[in-house]
């Protein structure tokens, strides 16, 4: 299965980890990597004393590439950066922000810079920065989301016929028939979070895992909008924000309503009622909890078996 993006990055199969918060640590990426994939360190949770004891226990538990990812919205990225650097750290993806603030001095310490857009509008502007690869999210993604709503299907083949570098995509993708589709509509690989947050080796807490799994059709929703659109798990905070919503609520009380630390609350902290829960539609596709390792053989068996029913047809 070797492609511009396994080429790229040196790995076995073009499925990447997505680098969600709270859910991305070493284990898990070192878990990816190790089998076939690219493994990625959520960094957006993590204070730059945590980023670098994730980096050096992945590089220990695996020799095989893997990737740090960095949201720009959030503080201390000079010392982030540093320490990317300093540990010798290969790929990093970058969000949230502007493309040409960092790619340029990562590009010359010899880095792979990958950056995730929602939109054709900033893959360009992504592809102009000099980035090696672009990441298209779908709105069905979970997490913060691109504030057009543009599914990812719509959203892969208007960047490919753009666009000259690579194209990952993401956002509703947790099956080998998904990694087809996106495939054969231009992508050169896949960006997977929700699936792998539901993994044995995901960061996120058991209780989250354990709502993933029971989540059906319609569980999730886009919302706040005002402040950055979202994908949230239903629950008593969701329902909080909606009966806000009712009332007219302006963008000050929903940044109260939010808080501090919402998000570590839910997913790494276990508090389904008060916590948010960020998880992509794909949730509903989801009735297990296992290895990455068998996530990822899972995926490739299921992409070689829907290729060959392709051929049939």
């Amino acid at each position: 299965m070797q492609n511009r993006i396994t080429e790229l990055f040196k790995i076995k199969y073009p499925i990447i980890q997505g680098g969600m918060i709270w859910a991305s640590g070493w284990k898990l990426a070192s878990a990816v990597s190790n089998a076939g994939g690219l493994g990625v360190i959520g960094a957006g949770s993590m204070y730059p004393d945590i980023l670098r004891e994730h980096i050096i226990k992945c590089q220990k538990a695996t020799n095989k590439p893997f990737a740090v990812n960095i949201p720009m919205l959030y503080p201390d990225l000079d010392k982030l950066m540093d320490i990317i650097v300093e540990l010798n750290v290969k790929i990093v993806f970058t969000s949230a922000g502007n493309p040409k603030t960092w790619t340029s001095f990562l590009k010359e310490k010899g880095i792979i810079i990958v950056h995730v857009v929602s939109s054709l509008k900033f893959a360009l502007k992504a592809q102009d920065a000099g980035v090696d690869a672009i990441v298209a999210e779908g709105f069905e993604a979970g997490g913060h989301n691109g504030r057009d709503e543009t599914t990812t299907l719509t959203l892969i083949p208007s960047i490919k016929k753009h666009i000259k570098i690579p194209l990952i995509a993401a956002g509703g993708i947790a099956t080998g028939s998904a990694m087809l589709a996106v495939m054969v509509l231009g992508a050169d690989g896949v960006q997977v979070g929700s699936r792998f947050v539901a993994s044995e080796e995901a960061s996120s807490h058991q209780l989250f895992k354990q709502k993933i799994v029971e989540a059906v059709e319609g569980d999730t929703h886009l919302t706040l909008k005002e402040l950055a659109p979202v994908r949230l798990l239903k629950n008593e905070f969701y329902n909080s924000i909606q009966n806000l919503y009712t009332k007219g609520a302006t963008k000050e009380e929903l940044i109260a309503l939010l808080g501090r630390a919402r998000a570590k609350k839910g997913m790494f902290e276990g508090n389904m009622t008060e916590g948010e829960l960020e998880i992509g539609q794909v949730s509903a596709l989801i009735n297990d909890i296992k290895p990455a390792r068998n996530i990822i053989v899972d995926m490739v068996e299921e992409f070689e078996k829907a290729k060959q029913m392709i051929t049939l047809l």
